[in-house]
């Protein structure tokens, strides 16, 4: 019996797609490359998420090494992280700004209100200016932008503990030492 090729397309198209799929599954996706890693945070003009008179801009985050977290009451994973940072906000371990994102300004505040609040400042970005410049996929992510303004990491997902200690605090700790 002789198989022609034609008749084996097929089977070397479902070997491709298998291949491929392997590979894709092969790769870990909390990790999403940025293009933004080592150069400056976009530039940004958003009103405050308590005071909407209040405009907060790129200045709030010079001087100091910042975690930027983009969250919002929505975000179950948000929800899961939030003990985490609280606890980071207690111990003074790093400053923390909020992005607000993809929420109503009420349900936002009542979020923190509800769950304490542990950033310096927070941002309301109604719109998605930011998160779009950021290229946000998803919430939470976080930022570490040093005192220059410059972002030197991204993290995708709920911060715990473990990120903390094994992946975060020694970047944060030889930032922080940086002229």
């Amino acid at each position: 019996m002789k198989i022609s090729l034609k008749a084996l397309l097929p089977l070397f198209i479902f070997l491709a797609l298998g291949i491929a799929f392997a590979v894709g599954l092969t790769k870990d996706p909390s990790i999403l490359p940025s293009q933004l890693i080592n150069r400056p945070f976009p530039q940004f003009e958003l009103p405050d998420l308590f005071d909407e008179t209040q405009i907060l801009d790129n200045r709030d985050l010079q001087g100091q090494v910042t975690l930027v977290n983009i969250f919002g009451s929505w975000c179950v994973a948000c929800g899961q992280e939030h003990g985490m940072l609280m606890k980071l906000a207690r111990e003074k371990e790093i400053v923390l700004f909020g992005v607000d994102w993809k929420d109503t300004r009420e349900k936002g505040m009542r979020w923190l209100e509800r769950g304490g609040n542990p950033y310096t400042r927070v941002a309301f970005d109604e719109d998605s200016k930011l998160v779009i410049d950021l290229g946000v996929t998803g919430a939470p992510e976080s930022f570490i932008v040093d005192k220059k303004g410059q972002i030197r990491y991204k993290h995708v997902g709920p911060i715990t503990e473990d990120i903390w200690e094994h992946d975060l605090k020694p970047l944060v700790l030889e930032l922080e030492q940086a002229p």
